[in-house]
C-alpha cells in the first residue's frame, strides 16, 4: 500500500475511534511537529508541552479533517498552539523562552549532528544552531513560522499556504522579509559564524 493510501486508511480508522491508528499517524509526524514547536518557542519543555497539546487537539478535532494533507492539517494545529503559548507568555512573562545551554534538548541537538563530524565541527554546528535560534526568537511569530516551515522543515510554498491559511504570494513576501531580518541579526550579532559571502 502506498504511503498516502496507508495514511488515508489510518485517518478513517482513527475517525471511527481507533486510538492505535491515530497513534500511528502521530508517529509519522511527531519529530517534525516537535521540531517546529521547538523552533517557534525556543524552549525544549515548552515545545514538548505544545506538541502534546496539539496532538490532543488533533485527536478531538479529527472529524474536522476533510481530506488533503494530514501533515499540513496537523502542523497548522501545532503552529496555532505555539501562537497561543507565545501570546500567553507575552501577557504573563515569567521567564524567557530562549534556552540556555543547560536546558537545550539533547535529542534535538543530536539530530543536527553527523557521525562524520569532528568534535570541532559539531561544536561549531551547535554554535550556529544556537545563533539561528536566538535570531529566530527576535522575529515576530509570523516571520519565525515562515522561516521554520520553509528553510528548516523544507516545506513548499503551497504547503505553507495551506498550513497558515494565507495566499502563496503572502508566503513569498513574508519569507523574504523574515530572511532579511534574520540575516541582519546574524550579521550584527554573530557575523564571525557566517560564511564570508554573508558577512558583506
Amino acid at each position: 500500500m502506498k504511503p498516502r493510501e496507508e495514511e488515508h486508511r489510518l485517518i478513517e480508522k482513527a475517525k471511527q475511534g481507533d486510538l492505535a491508528a491515530f497513534n500511528q499517524l502521530i508517529l509519522m509526524y511527531q519529530a517534525q511537529a516537535y521540531n517546529v514547536a521547538y523552533r517557534l518557542l525556543g524552549d525544549a519543555d515548552a515545545a514538548a508541552d505544545a506538541t502534546q497539546d496539539a496532538f490532543l487537539k488533533a485527536y478531538r478535532r479529527l472529524h474536522q479533517h476533510r481530506g488533503g494533507s494530514f501533515r499540513s492539517w496537523l502542523l497548522r494545529i501545532v503552529t496555532n498552539t505555539c501562537y497561543d503559548m507565545l501570546r500567553k507568555q507575552a501577557r504573563h512573562p515569567t521567564q524567557p523562552l530562549e534556552p540556555t545551554s543547560e536546558d537545550e534538548d539533547p535529542d534535538h541537538l543530536h539530530r543536527w549532528q553527523s557521525d562524520a563530524e569532528t568534535p570541532e565541527e559539531a561544536a561549531l554546528r551547535q554554535e550556529i544552531n544556537e545563533a539561528v535560534q536566538q535570531g529566530l526568537n527576535t522575529l515576530s511569530p509570523e516571520h519565525r513560522t515562515i522561516i521554520v516551515l520553509s528553510d528548516i522543515e523544507g516545506l513548499s510554498y503551497e504547503e505553507i499556504s495551506e498550513i497558515l491559511h494565507i495566499p502563496v504570494g503572502t508566503v513569498k513576501s513574508r519569507l523574504s522579509r523574515a530572511r532579511s531580518r534574520l540575516r541582519d541579526y546574524l550579521r550584527t550579532h554573530h557575523g564571525e559564524l557566517l560564511p564570508r559571502a554573508y558577512r558583506l
